[in-house]
């Protein structure tokens, strides 16, 4: 099992390597460019050597993209709607090109239309996009936390979007906040173990590609999507024993997105005190 953290690109992709190495992050998820903003980064040759370069010679892997936030592949406008598409396929190509796993991203809103109204324009369009994208690289699709009609809050509807584009390359990344917001207990070894089972059942273990180890500010069940530093939320330490205890997640890696500690004036995000938690966690229950 490996433990990382979502780094900051500034200065340059390659720069994410440096970063990681400073917190000590084994694996890594990053934005190839502003999440805010439509438009992928434009790369060079060079740059990409770079990138795989530095991966390669710190043996920081897997390396996982996180989509733009502005996509939404259930909307409801045509040109919202084809430029998600256009930038999801843009983002596996960059992973592609730089080594990265894949794309891990965020479906959409129905907006009230309700999930079967749009099940098929999302589905199609990512058999589309896969048919446009390298064969190495893995569409992962994370859940939710419930709110603003947000798709993928529910192992079921993420288990029957994976099994209606019908490819090994269609996977998910669970958030461990967005899932105890959406009213799965993470917080004790048996809602662990019940949460789990339901994973195996809806979507399948084995389509898990990375965990989101995010502690979550606010209650079970309170569909927000607040993080908190590990252990210091309502998930507490005790949950994520359990989960990095538990069999079915010891080949998948930890990706922490913690809001950090105010180390220099400010919180910056995951940092090293957060990536040690975990790191003594994983030693305690032997997961290492």
């Amino acid at each position: 099992m490996k433990i990382g953290a979502h780094v900051s690109t500034a200065g340059g992709l390659a720069t994410a390597f440096d970063r990681a190495e400073a917190i000590g992050a084994e694996c890594i998820q990053i934005f190839e460019s502003a999440p805010q903003q439509w438009g992928t980064a434009k790369l060079t040759d060079e740059q990409v050597a770079a990138f795989r370069a530095r991966m390669a010679e710190t043996a920081i892997a897997p390396v996982f993209i996180h989509g733009k936030y502005l996509m939404n592949l259930a909307s409801a406008d045509d040109k919202i709607f084809r430029t998600s598409v256009s930038t999801l396929r843009s983002s596996l190509n960059i992973a592609g090109r730089i080594g990265a796993s894949g794309v891990i991203f965020h479906t959409g809103s129905h907006k009230g239309m309700g999930l079967e109204a749009v099940f098929e324009q999302i589905c199609g369009a990512c058999v589309k996009v896969l048919a446009d994208t390298p064969e190495e690289t893995l569409l992962i699709f994370e859940n939710t936390a419930g709110g603003g009609d947000t798709i993928g809050s529910k192992f079921h509807d993420l288990g029957k979007i994976l099994k209606r584009i019908g490819s090994p390359r269609a996977r998910v990344c669970i958030d461990t906040c967005h899932a105890f917001a959406a009213g799965y207990d993470l917080s004790t070894k048996d809602g662990v173990t019940a949460t789990l089972e339901e994973l195996e059942r809806e979507i399948g273990a084995g389509n898990v590609a990375a965990i989101h180890c995010n502690d979550s500010k606010t209650p079970l069940g309170a569909a927000r999507d607040l993080h908190a530093n590990i252990g210091e939320g309502y998930i507490g330490e005790a949950g994520f024993e359990a989960l990095l205890a538990h069999r079915a997640l010891r080949d998948v890696p930890f990706v922490l997105e913690v809001p950090g500690y105010k180390l220099d004036g400010a919180a910056k995000g995951p940092d090293q005190p957060n990536i040690d938690r975990l790191k003594a966690i994983r030693a305690r229950v032997g997961a290492g």
